[in-house]
């Protein structure tokens, strides 16, 4: 492991329209990603609710992890900064 590997985090995010997110990580990388795919694909009720707008506009940051209703939603790190949250 290189000594100097920064653990990202998400610091800020940013409601731009329904269900996309503008996400600013530690590192000052900048990320828009759409969550309608994720959330119109799955078949799970407890996933699905986030369809309703008011739900899903109630994200938090908890210690850089971004995540809805004390983490009853919530997505690797890894898959945000990537932009590549799939079903």
């Amino acid at each position: 492991m290189i000594a100097n590997e920064q653990v990202i985090t998400v610091e800020k995010a940013k409601q731009l329209d329904d269900y996309k997110l503008e996400l600013l990580f530690n590192d000052q990388t900048r990320q828009v990603v759409d969550f309608f795919p994720f959330l119109s694909s799955s078949l799970n009720p407890l996933i699905t609710k986030y369809l309703d707008t008011k739900e899903f506009s109630r994200f938090e940051i908890n210690e850089g992890d971004l995540e809805w209703n004390d983490f009853d939603l919530c997505f690797p790190i890894a898959d945000l900064y990537e932009n590549r949250i799939t079903p």
